[in-house]
């Protein structure tokens, strides 16, 4: 046996040596040969199994790193939904005294409290780096039934009660940062606020629209006080420009809701003319069936001649809408003998033009003078 300083241990080690040293003898060789080279091959197999392990790990470490996970949507719509069922404190349900605050804020009427404020954003962190990571993707389809919206079924109303203040969260949030001195954050969330604003507005109808208006022009108006108060840097100014120029020049889609609002409004009527029981397809809407004196007084159910008043009309006024808001006013105003000539049921299925063209005015004004803000 060695003789060393290593005890027990250089013993245990060396004792299996004694069988082979006698097999060495019988074979004619050298014991220290054989020891020696023994030793040799039980080293290598050492590391050759060390060697095993450390690759069998590796693959596994490999196979786990390369698992395939379903296909991320593009579909903002769903990241939408998402961030509203992410929503906890909502603005509406603070007390009065908060949300004089919050509304003062978000109209530029007094600057971010984060005593007043500062828990809601909290509460709804969550929902509103959702709704930011959403705007991010290229597509919005609200998957709505849109044959059906003239009952106003429960989704779109819905979206139209969660999406406004999940976007006024947003919109503070961008004036929460920029009171942190974090200008870029501030810039990143405005400007996420007007491409929710404009997937909101692609959802259909005019009230679609309308709704993202409200949402879109507090961050308009944020961005246009921080130019003028030169908190951005060039960077970010073309940032903001390279969004803001390519909005249409009354902000959203206008024309296009009226259009879709009033087609769907003719296929109603439509199917009323049409119909055996136009009675029964007018409960779709949840609204009394007109009878008697009542039917008659209404037009109800709407002849052809009546359907095809109302297609000249809407034409008409979707004509006027293509035209700044100040002309397009004097061009509705003029319309309204052709409207008030038509039958109740068919002016029931007509948005008011003068308040469509009111917020248009709004969208107008905030996105012009953004523009003036960023020439300068």
């Amino acid at each position: 046996m060695w003789r060393s300083g290593h005890g027990q241990l250089e013993s245990r080690s060396a004792e299996p040596c004694y069988k082979y040293v006698s097999l060495a003898s019988a074979l004619g060789l050298a014991p220290s040969v054989v020891s020696l080279q023994l030793i040799g091959y039980m080293i290598s197999m050492k590391f050759r199994l060390l060697a095993t392990i450390l690759a069998l790990l590796a693959s596994s470490c490999g196979a786990r790193a390369q698992t395939k996970y379903p296909p991320e949507t593009t579909n903002a719509a769903l990241r939408y939904w998402a961030a509203i069922a992410e929503m906890n404190k909502l603005p509406y349900d603070a007390d009065a005294a908060t949300q004089k605050v919050l509304f003062e804020t978000l109209n530029g009427q007094t600057s971010w409290s984060e005593k007043a404020l500062g828990s809601i954003l909290d509460a709804n962190a969550e929902a509103i780096g959702t709704m930011q990571r959403a705007t991010k993707l290229p597509e919005c389809d609200w998957g709505f039934e849109y044959d059906r919206l003239h009952r106003l079924p429960t989704p779109p109303v819905v979206l139209f009660m969660r999406a406004r203040p999940l976007a006024e969260l947003n919109a503070l949030y961008g004036m929460r940062e920029m009171a942190k001195g974090e200008s870029q954050e501030a810039v990143d969330a405005w400007l996420a606020g007007i491409r929710f604003a404009q997937d909101l507005a692609r959802g259909g109808t005019a009230i679609f629209v309308l709704v993202a208006n409200r949402m879109m022009l507090p961050d308009l108006h944020a961005l246009n006080e921080a130019i003028r108060k030169g908190q951005l840097s060039e960077a970010q100014k073309r940032e903001v420009y390279a969004t803001v120029s390519a909005l249409p020049e009354d902000g959203l889609d206008w024309v296009g809701a009226w259009a879709f609002e009033v087609s769907t409004g003719e296929d109603f009527l439509q199917k009323l003319n049409a119909s055996k029981n136009p009675g029964a397809v007018w409960e779709e809407t949840g609204m009394p069936v007109p009878k008697g004196k009542l039917a008659a007084k209404f037009g109800f159910p709407p002849t052809a001649p009546d359907i095809q008043a109302y297609r000249e009309y809407v034409l008409a006024a979707q004509a006027a809408l293509r035209e700044p808001p100040e002309k397009a006013k004097t061009l509705l105003h003029d319309l309204e003998p052709k409207l008030l000539a038509l039958g109740a049921v068919e002016q029931g299925f007509i948005p008011g033009t003068q308040g469509l063209n009111s917020a248009r005015t709004e969208a107008w004004t905030a996105r012009a003078e953004l523009m003036q803000a960023l020439s300068k």
